[in-house]
């Protein structure tokens, strides 16, 4: 009788335990080791950036300067999930490194496969929280400015700058966005998951990476990370 009641107590205490445990550390990270991979493009990936029209013929770099970069991130449902970006060759070994510490740190991105970014326009997350990098386009002028363009070809042109949750993280200028589901994240003060912090600015940094949320002025591109800080 004392040893049933002892075995008892004993499953009891870790029914307890797991209970007080948060939800998103049961089964999580630790068990499962950061998993970086550089390739050159795939065909499926150079017919994929194709069709979304985020190359074309006149882009600033060809398809073979380009590398696909597979990292482990943690989800916001608290997993290891494998995801993918298309990077320029010359970074794209520093910028797994940086990946490796925001998944150390546990910092939770949305989305992020060539799917989710390159897809087809019906298939994509309809949120438009997608974290990725390579895009042959311009510049993007300030909210305060309003357009398409400035003239000048972005960073993400080059494959040498990254956006992370573009929800959380919003381009803002003058008091607003172009998206408007992204207000609530005006108030950077209030830290919320996905919402960059500094010690994500200082995982870039440690790469010599700049942050858009650090420009002077009104104008901030908090989910922007580039080789040139701009």
């Amino acid at each position: 009788m004392r040893r049933a009641t002892a075995r008892f107590t004993l499953a009891l205490a870790v029914l307890v335990a797991l209970s007080a445990t948060p939800s998103s550390a049961v089964g999580l990270v630790a068990a499962t080791p950061f998993q970086p991979s550089v390739h050159p493009l795939p065909g499926s990936a150079r017919v994929q950036v194709r069709q979304a029209g985020a190359w074309h013929p006149g882009c600033p770099v060809p398809l073979s300067q380009l590398r696909l970069l597979s990292v482990s991130y943690v989800g916001f449902d608290g997993q290891a999930h494998t995801g993918q970006l298309i990077v320029n060759r010359s970074v794209a070994a520093p910028l797994g490194r940086v990946f490796a510490k925001l998944y150390a740190l546990h910092f939770p991105i949305r989305h992020m496969s060539l799917a989710d970014r390159y897809g087809p326009a019906t298939s994509r997350p309809t949120d438009g929280d997608v974290s990725a990098s390579f895009e042959c386009r311009q510049a993007a002028p300030s909210p305060c400015v309003g357009g398409k363009g400035t003239g000048s070809w972005s960073e993400h042109a080059f494959g040498e700058a990254v956006d992370l949750n573009p929800l959380e993280n919003p381009y803002v200028g003058c008091g607003q966005s172009r998206d408007p589901a992204t207000r609530p994240y005006f108030n950077r003060s209030r830290l919320r998951p996905g919402m960059v912090t500094p010690a994500v600015v200082r995982a870039f940094r440690s790469i010599g990476w700049g942050w858009g949320g650090s420009w002077v002025g009104s104008t901030k591109d908090y989910m922007h990370f580039s080789a040139s800080g701009h």
